[in-house]
């Protein structure tokens, strides 16, 4: 196997991130269901927008949040999603270039806007997402450039891709190349109401070992396998893939293998401000940690301090240097 030119090489939609701290009123009068994620229309968008207070405005997306993590802790990093060449587009690649990551998927000259996520965080910290896709729907398997695939260790997709049918296959495309040379591929399954859309279709990127690590959280683990059961759904991860990670927020990770389950505690916080990007820069972590052959245990450990950073901040990506804060808790970088 060729040496990797990139550590991760992620794939999602590209998605500006439009963040305002509100109350559970507003979430009310708009027929928002908490917490979740739901997709919007350009109308929808706009109303929401207006009624929205003072706003923190930053380039996100789930999978790009991640590889934006992985290049702050000192990975080599490079992300594929497609934005419109609008004003909102050229931000969004200046942002994730700034951040040390290689994106070079050419911008759609037309069609719809550049996608954008208002993200309304009520004072529990708690994140509800209202997204429209927008220029990101229109991510195709001709985006995908083999060479840049085959040239990274990680491939890490996000399950919001199976949204759009191009993207999903764009999805497997990626997967198959990474997989010809030699490389993994990752899946997070972005959120519960989304593996309720595509459980069977999870299942079975899975089991055909489509994919070799699947990140999950507990509502989405119980989602997948639909039981209550938190030991089940876990053994029944472990049969259906290589490599899963179940996030527990407070509780911590459980990293399974066919080798049996490791418990990882979450790092202690002072603050809960915004979980949004929790998920994302927990994969950041543990994807770096797992690149660098740390161990499943010190990769849990860096994910877990990737996410105690993120969410005692309005924002999903990192305020600071992860690589030092990881050196100072005597984690390896």
């Amino acid at each position: 196997m060729a040496d990797a030119k990139y550590d991760v090489l992620g794939i999602g939609n590209a998605i500006f991130d439009v963040l305002v701290q509100t109350d559970e009123g507003f979430l009310g009068r708009h027929g928002m269901t908490k917490g979740g994620m739901a997709l919007i229309d350009e109308a929808r968008a706009t109303a929401i927008y207006a009624d929205m207070g003072p706003a923190t405005e930053m380039s996100g997306g789930s999978a790009a949040n991640t590889i934006v993590g992985i290049a702050n802790l000192g990975a080599r990093a490079a992300y594929v999603g497609k934005v419109r060449d609008d004003q909102i587009g050229r931000l969004y690649t200046h942002d994730i270039r700034a951040a040390g990551v290689a994106f070079e998927t050419p911008a759609a000259a037309g069609g719809p806007a550049t996608g954008c996520s208002y993200i309304l965080v009520t004072p529990d910290g708690e994140r509800t997402m209202n997204t429209y896709l927008g220029a990101a729907q229109d991510l195709t398997a001709s985006d995908i450039d083999s060479a840049q695939i085959a040239a990274a260790s990680v491939i890490y997709l996000e399950g919001y891709l199976w949204d759009p049918k191009s993207a999903k296959e764009a999805f497997v495309k990626a997967a198959t190349i990474a997989h010809g040379a030699g490389r993994q591929v990752a899946l997070t399954l972005s959120d519960s109401f989304c593996v309720d859309r595509y459980r069977d279709e999870f299942l079975d990127l899975m089991r055909k070992g489509t994919v070799d690590l699947v990140f999950a959280n507990e509502a989405e683990l119980h989602s997948l396998y639909q039981t209550s059961d938190f030991d089940t759904a876990l053994k029944q991860l472990q049969s259906d893939t290589k490599l899963g990670v179940v996030t527990r927020s407070e509780k911590g990770c459980v990293v399974a293998s066919k080798d049996g389950a490791v418990a990882v505690p979450a790092f202690p916080i002072q603050k809960l401000v915004d979980t949004t990007g929790a998920g994302d820069l927990f994969a950041a972590g543990f994807l770096f940690g797992l690149v660098r052959n740390a161990g499943h245990e010190n990769a849990g450990r860096l994910g877990a301090l990737a996410a105690a950073e993120v969410i005692q901040h309005i924002g999903a990506r990192p305020q600071v240097s992860l690589k030092e804060l990881a050196q100072q808790n005597g984690l390896p970088v």
